[in-house]
């Protein structure tokens, strides 16, 4: 049996307000042995598409290697732009070594409200992922049953929203309360294509321009939240 464990702590600072939350890198950032176009950082994997579309977005001319770098280029925007990242899964352990997201048993979660709590600028969790099993979404309903917290549906629109309260513990803050927003994207996986290609907007975009393709139709999303 593989122990799957989480190679990066949350990157999130004083001033941040969304927090991006997936599941784990894939096995070979546990192990460190990374492919020649990985990052050795947050959505690292040169195979999972979260970078190339803030690039996109951005026009960052990011690096796609192993170097110092690009590991920099990466903070350094995310500061800019007040963004952090709080994968939800710290371990897990698998039959078969590879990044499946039903591939993972025996799952240790991360406390993701014990870090909103100690940083009330957050407002927004970015979700890689809707509410599959295993993904980032599903996990964090399962981990907030624990403090007694549900999602309130916002959209039913992809990518959906929902909204949820919590309550403010730190001294200076004037409201008891705060409510914080859920934005549950399109995955950057190959896997998530075919759920595209089912999406009505989709499909009309693609009537319109036939060269409009799946990575045209996730930068088109997460542009609004990037």
């Amino acid at each position: 049996m593989f122990k799957h464990t989480h190679p990066y702590k949350p990157f999130i600072q004083n001033d941040t307000k969304k927090l991006i939350v997936g599941t784990l890198p894939p096995p070979r950032f546990t192990t460190g042995e990374l492919l020649e176009k990985d990052v050795d950082f947050c959505y690292g994997s040169y195979y999972n598409s979260l970078w190339l579309f803030i690039d996109k977005i951005h026009n960052l001319n990011l690096r796609y290697d192993n170097s110092q770098e690009a590991i920099e280029q990466r903070k350094q925007f995310l500061i800019k732009n007040k963004i952090g990242v709080c994968d939800i899964v710290e371990s897990a352990e698998r039959e078969k070594v590879d990044a499946s997201d039903l591939g993972m048993q025996n799952i240790k979660l991360r406390d993701v409200i014990g870090y909103l709590k100690q940083y009330p600028t957050i407002d927004t969790l970015l979700f890689t992922g809707g509410n599959s099993k295993n993904g980032p979404e599903y996990f964090f309903r399962k981990h907030i049953r624990d403090y007694n917290i549900k999602l309130e549906l916002v959209s039913n629109e992809v990518p959906r929203i929902h909204q949820f309260v919590i309550p403010n513990e730190t001294p200076e803050s004037i409201e008891p309360k705060r409510t914080i927003k859920t934005v549950s994207l399109t995955s950057g996986s190959g896997a998530a294509n075919i759920s595209i290609s089912r999406i009505p907007l989709y499909k009309q975009l693609k009537a319109k321009n036939p060269k409009f393709n799946t990575f045209d139709f996730r930068v088109m999303q997460y542009r609004e939240f990037f």
